[in-house]
């Protein structure tokens, strides 16, 4: 039996149907049951949350493989699911971590998923780590000015990035919860293409069928009151902006062939992304 954790969100949906597939057992974690809808039939519903740790012992009975998206920062969602996967015997943690742990001195927001990590390697339960770079579904934070302005907003001029379609993520999460041999293992995934921002505007914008104009910002800090007006809690500004100005400085891209050697073939093309996701966009009429 497997149990994931985040199966109503971008890369939990995409996993559960990959698991469905290979005919896996498994049940999904959730917290409101009518957020389940569409989620494949035969998936068992158990109604839980991380926050609430009396809620977990029931999820996790029977259960020797356990997928772990923890939202937010902090490692208390992570010490609950630990110490419930623990009591109940659970044999394999995978992990959904980040690229950002990676990173020397390790970023604000690479320190959160680093202690989550130590956290599951004290733990004892063997462990495998994926670390995913910038979501392709990261452009769907583009749709407020784009709908309502026409453009999309630059926060990181000539940095690159090599953005993973969340479908390749949850195959990836598929393989490693289904086959052995993965324990201890710590994956970089990315995309197979590293882009500018402006780069992958002109992606979607051929997708779409209309021009759209990019703004560059002149600073994280701008970029950060921008997508805040109302102001954000300080130690998330002060990650966000720390992330960007390391992500401006970034020309070149990080990117890994781990996509490649464990589903077999190419990662999925931002512009195959585009053209099915093209109807999230407002198109020429709506221009």
């Amino acid at each position: 039996m497997l149990l994931v954790t985040g199966a109503t969100g971008h890369i939990g949906r995409e996993l559960v149907r990959e698991l469905d597939v290979r005919g896996a057992t498994f049940r999904v974690l959730v917290r409101d049951p009518a957020r389940a809808a569409g989620l494949p039939e035969r998936a068992e519903r158990v109604v839980g949350d991380l926050d609430a740790p009396a809620t977990l012992t029931t999820a996790l009975d029977g259960v020797e493989r356990l997928f772990l998206l923890v939202p937010g920062i902090g490692i208390e969602h992570t010490e609950h699911a630990i110490a419930a996967a623990k009591a109940a015997g659970v044999r394999h943690v995978v992990y959904l971590s980040s690229y950002a742990v990676i990173g020397d001195p390790i970023p604000a927001m690479g320190r959160w998923h680093h202690e989550r990590e130590q956290l599951i390697r004290a733990c004892g339960i063997p462990a495998t780590f994926l670390r995913p770079c910038g979501f392709m579904t990261n452009a769907f934070d583009w749709l407020p000015t784009l709908r309502e302005r026409g453009y999309v907003l630059d926060p990181v001029g000539p940095g690159r990035a090599a953005p993973i379609d969340p479908a390749d993520i949850a195959a990836v999460a598929a393989v490693t919860l289904t086959e052995d041999g993965h324990e201890g293992e710590e994956y970089l995934l990315t995309g197979g293409e590293a882009f500018t921002v402006a780069e992958q505007v002109q992606i979607l914008a051929k997708a779409i069928g209309r021009d759209i104009e990019v703004r560059t910002v002149a600073t994280p800090a701008e970029a950060v009151r921008f997508r805040y007006p109302h102001g954000a809690p300080q130690a998330l500004a002060d990650a966000l902006v720390e992330g960007l100005t390391l992500m401006r400085a970034d020309t070149a891209g990080v990117r890994s062939d781990a996509v490649r050697r464990l589903l077999g073939r190419e990662p999925r093309t931002f512009a195959d992304w585009c053209a099915r996701n093209a109807h999230a966009f407002p198109g020429p009429a709506t221009a």
